[in-house]
């Protein structure tokens, strides 16, 4: 079952999930459970809804920053 808004993917993300609809349906794949499986993919292969242009994200700019402090440290 589907929750949530869908608000925060991007126009990429909704474009791919209704190929893959369109798809599971053409496979006989009942719609509810299309839809479920569209989403799905599309999070598992984005990682969940996307702003686009959102660039790294805040856990991987902190380790670059203690990867540096501690470069530093050691020298």
């Amino acid at each position: 079952m589907l929750q949530g808004s869908k608000d925060s993917y991007t126009d990429k993300q909704k474009r791919q999930a209704e190929h893959i609809q369109k798809s599971e349906i053409e496979r006989g794949v009942p719609e509810a459970r299309a839809q479920e499986i569209a989403w799905a993919t599309v999070n598992k292969q984005d990682g969940g809804g996307n702003k686009s242009g959102s660039g790294k994200s805040a856990a991987k700019r902190g380790w670059e920053t203690r990867r540096k402090r501690l470069a530093s440290q050691s020298q």
